[in-house]
């Protein structure tokens, strides 16, 4: 999964948006990776995958309501697929004994992260 993160934290930190292909090509990686490993990720691989994922989700829902057609219906499918394996990936970190703002406070770490990769 680190290679997903890492792709996406390069995504995060560009000027231009990816095209549609692109991000459709970027999405299906991520949906094959998920159902061949999905249900046996360790938790920092846990945490990297849900990062992955929840910005997909904002990403594809910005795009679907920024666009028209078959491409926003794309967008919107892709967030909509993605949000089960955000909730199980929640689910799994709160079982795990973390909240919501753990989560949150992880997050920004690794935004920070990203940011500071990629300047």
């Amino acid at each position: 999964m680190q290679d997903l993160y890492d792709q996406i934290q390069v995504y995060l930190n560009m000027e231009e948006e990816i095209p549609f292909k692109e991000f459709q090509d970027f999405y299906k990686k991520v949906i094959d990776r998920l159902a061949a490993e999905g249900t046996e990720l360790d938790e920092e691989s846990l945490w990297k995958v849900l990062f992955v994922v929840e910005n997909i989700i904002s990403n594809a829902e910005g795009r679907a309501n920024d666009t028209k057609g078959s491409e926003s219906k794309k967008y919107a499918k892709m967030a909509s697929r993605l949000q089960l394996w955000a909730k199980n990936f929640g689910t799994r970190l709160g079982t795990a004994g973390y909240t919501e703002d753990d989560i949150n406070e992880r997050f920004s770490e690794m935004f920070a992260e990203g940011e500071k990769q990629h300047s």
